[in-house]
């Protein structure tokens, strides 16, 4: 792999060790993957998670001296100051959540704590090379915005807004980018739900290859609808790229999306019926509830008013939590609309700069829960809470009967 004379004294630790630190991630991943270079980029993103891991990281390259040449978005870990006045925490999680900040702040990081920043805080343009973490935010910046971002790790996109550079391999090279196979998809997307679902089905059948999607009747995804399609596609397989014909930037006609190759036979057909019979397999339970937990990826604020719609003036069952994890932008501007005032009368909390995979929620642990978002569930289920799927609809039904029927 080529390096400048820049990089060789960045790896020989000319500039410091844990800028040099760094380097040796990136240079070794370079090499893992056969890239021929460095590539600047011009953003990153790095999902800190709040776990030890990537603190331990992060402060092994803020001790040795690194900042960021390019200053990442961050995803959350959680709002310690205001869910400790609700759920008891152990002191070792407070101290790794506090670990956490002053690792990534001293690091250079810009603590947007957002986990889809293609959506608000940290939005390329379309042909920008970037390095995103963070399994939901690759394919929507990949398929929906055309912009180049391999499958980072958080700490290959740590090591990547160091340096300023990331290797030139994977999604970064145009023939990369190419689809690798076609499902036709003859199903009806109302809502972001029914995308998610749809983009679990697809995750399925593409494991880590890029599909193309050709829709038999016209569609309009929006914002949300793209972040559910990429995050259950990532949840349930490892997509990273997509493309639909006539709707994402790099995939104008079917022909462009195959890059001029011959377009294949589609390898599936989706359809209303794959839709149910996979809803079916992901959400049979059913009694009662403690939890609705909302906001994986996190909630828009057209999403905060869409359950305040859907409420209709009725409130939450006393003996159900019910819970929206959003963007600090979608907070702060239902704060300032008393929509959060509006949402808190009927017993709906929401927070912000939090991840539905934390230790602050373990208290609804052994029970019951709902969700909207099949990456939620399988979060949550890793830590001891069975969840159910539902439309948000039925959601805020079984809020407020306190159970699922």
């Amino acid at each position: 792999m080529f390096l400048t004379d820049e990089e060789k004294r960045i790896l020989n630790g000319e500039e410091g060790a844990g800028k040099q630190k760094a380097m040796e991630m990136i240079y070794a991943l370079g090499l893992t993957f056969n890239a021929e270079k460095l590539l600047p980029i011009k953003r990153a993103h790095v999902a800190l998670s709040g776990q030890e891991g990537d603190t331990y990281w992060c402060e092994l390259l803020v001790k040795g001296g690194a900042t960021c040449a390019v200053p990442p978005t961050t995803n959350p870990y959680w709002d310690t100051a205001y869910l400790t006045k609700y759920f008891d925490v152990t002191k070792e999680e407070m101290e790794l959540a506090d670990r956490t900040g002053d690792a990534y702040r001293k690091i250079g990081a810009k603590l947007s704590y957002h986990c889809a920043p293609g959506v608000y805080s940290n939005v390329p343009f379309y042909g920008e090379h970037v390095a995103f973490s963070e399994s939901s935010a690759t394919p929507y910046v990949n398929g929906a915005l055309g912009a180049r971002s391999n499958r980072e790790s958080s700490i290959s996109a740590l090591a990547a807004a160091v340096v300023g550079k990331t290797p030139y391999y994977g999604y970064h090279i145009d023939e990369n980018r190419y689809g690798e196979f076609l499902i036709e998809v003859d199903a009806d997307l109302k809502e972001c739900y029914d995308w998610g679902i749809l983009g679990h089905c697809v995750g399925k059948i593409a494991g880590s290859r890029i599909p193309v999607l050709k829709f038999k009747s016209e569609v309009h995804p929006g914002q949300e609808d793209f972040l559910y399609f990429g995050a259950e596609g990532a949840t349930s397989g490892a997509l990273a790229m997509y493309h639909i014909v006539g709707v994402t930037p790099e995939a104008p006609t079917i022909e462009k999306a195959f890059g001029g190759r011959k377009v294949p036979k589609a390898e599936a057909v989706i359809t209303n019926k794959d839709l149910k019979a996979r809803e079916d397999l992901l959400t049979p339970s059913t009694g009662e509830i403690n939890l609705v937990m909302l906001g994986c990826p996190h909630y828009t604020y057209t999403q905060l008013l869409e359950v305040e719609r859907l409420f209709a003036g009725r409130h939450v069952n006393n003996s159900t939590a019910f819970w929206i994890l959003a963007a600090r932008d979608a907070v702060n501007l239902a704060e300032q609309s008393h929509l959060r005032q509006r949402l808190e009368l009927l017993g709906v909390r929401m927070v912000a700069d939090t991840c539905i995979d934390e230790p602050c929620w373990k208290s609804f642990e052994g029970h019951l829960g709902v969700t909207d978002s099949p990456k939620c569930a399988y979060y949550r289920e890793r830590r001891g809470q069975p969840f159910a799927i539902r439309r948000l609809s039925e959601c805020v039904e079984a809020s407020i009967k306190g159970r699922l029927d």
